[in-house]
């Protein structure tokens, strides 16, 4: 397949891989042909694999890493998704000479830096850690020459851009560079200027739609009766993995220990998580000793657990794209899966965003849409109180209230779907590297 070397191959049968995805029978090709890449496909399509094969394929015949350098550079922005690709690839690396190191923030330096002593095939790092290491000396960029940029629109919307603006400046200009991401966002377009060099771009689905396979609903609801809410769809299904997503840290805490409160094994991740915490935590997830994991957009696109099957949005997101990451945690690899959003009379915008961006109208699980007089003042009085407009922390004395009063006739379907229908070169000019 695609003219991989027969190791590879071998490991992708091992894994019953056989048939390449979308993303994986257009980028491998290309990125084989030393082509600068810029790849937009859903989550959970195989991206991984798409870039890890063909890197892989390339340094098995390249020169072994110096001390202190890294062959091939994989930026993600998160802990989750750089342990999820170095996981990945380990697999196929392990019966190969190619080394696969991983660092993130969150962990102890020193231990980084003597894996990285003697030099490693491919580096798996967050921007942050990166920096660190480059200022500290124990790492040089100046013989790495493939850069990959996974989920390049979140490292944007995480502040990532001056870190990333830093680290162009210590690579070679001549390069190839690989950016895969899920959405377009509007400063991507400058990053892709930046740092490709007449890419290839390719495109295997509409920007801002998730898997087909993922049955998502909305359920209107009071932010105080919104745990209670939860609970009742939790206990429906008590064997279940699930995911549920807060908007802040201290929420996200506060409903996994309410959760547990009320005799629901829970777990939460976050960014005030040592990177043990996290890790431990994920492991008993996925291991099912924890059954439902509250977390921030921290996991958004780190999280690749195949059994997963529930996604409950408990905060609605502000960004409309997170929404198409966090849901895209189920269904994955052609599996099916449930997403169910919550929605309070301040949220009412975040989901007419969310609609508008996938094209959809939200089947109605509960509940009818909050009308202007509602939530309009919401909005207004959750930005007055600040970032994340306090609607994070559940109220555990409050049961579930009926969902009645002053609302708006809905414009939203019941039952059914409620989809509308519808819509090899040299590297030697950098010149629009960002400085």
């Amino acid at each position: 397949m695609f003219g991989l070397r027969p190791v590879l191959m071998s490991g992708l049968e091992a894994q019953g891989l056989g048939t390449p995805t979308p993303i994986q029978a257009r980028a491998i090709p290309m990125i084989m042909q030393g082509r600068d890449i810029l790849g937009l496909a859903q989550t959970g399509t195989g991206k991984t694999l798409a870039f890890g094969l063909p890197v892989m394929h390339a340094l098995l015949s390249a020169d072994r890493p110096a001390p202190k350098s890294a062959s091939a550079l994989i930026l993600a922005p998160t802990r989750e998704l750089v342990n999820q690709i170095a996981v990945t690839l380990d697999e196929f690396a392990r019966k190969t000479p190619l080394k696969v190191q991983r660092v993130v923030g969150g962990a102890g330096l020193r231990p980084q830096i003597q894996k990285l002593a003697r030099g490693t095939d491919i580096l798996v790092a967050t921007p942050g850690r990166l920096l660190d290491l480059l200022e500290r000396g124990a790492l040089s960029l100046s013989q790495t020459r493939i850069l990959v940029l996974d989920e390049a629109d979140q490292m944007l919307d995480l502040g990532f851009i001056h870190a990333l603006r830093k680290i162009a400046t210590l690579l070679p200009r001549e390069r190839q560079t690989l950016m895969f991401s899920a959405t377009m966002a509007k400063q991507m377009n400058e990053i892709a200027q930046a740092y490709l060099d007449r890419p290839e771009r390719i495109q295997v689905s509409t920007s801002g739609r998730p898997a087909d396979k993922i049955d998502q609903s909305v359920h209107f609801v009071s932010q105080g009766d919104k745990a209670r809410l939860l609970e009742g769809y939790l206990k429906e299904h008590p064997e279940d993995l699930a995911l549920v997503f807060s908007r802040t840290k201290h929420g996200a805490e506060k409903l996994m220990k309410l959760l547990n409160d009320w005799g629901i094994a829970a777990g939460s991740i976050h960014g005030n998580k040592s990177q043990g915490q996290r890790e431990r935590t994920l492991a008993a997830f996925r291991d099912g000793r924890v059954k439902v994991l509250v977390a921030t957009d921290v996991a958004a696109r780190g999280i690749d657990i195949p059994d997963m099957r529930h996604v409950y949005n408990f905060d609605l997101p502000e960004v409309p794209e997170n929404y198409v990451h966090r849901i895209g945690r189920t269904a994955r690899a052609g599996a099916s899966g449930r997403a169910l959003a919550f929605c309070a009379p301040a949220e009412m915008e975040d989901l007419r965003a969310i609609e508008k961006l996938m094209n959809i109208d939200l089947t109605v699980a509960g509940g009818s849409p909050w009308a202007r007089d509602l939530a309009g003042p919401a909005r207004a009085a959750a930005r007055k109180r600040g970032p994340g407009g306090g609607r994070s922390g559940p109220r555990p004395a409050r049961a579930a209230a009926p969902q009645d009063g002053a609302r708006s006739k809905p414009r939203h379907k019941q039952g059914g779907a409620g989809r509308k229908s519808g819509p090899g070169k040299g590297h030697s000019d950098r010149s629009r590297q960002l400085a």
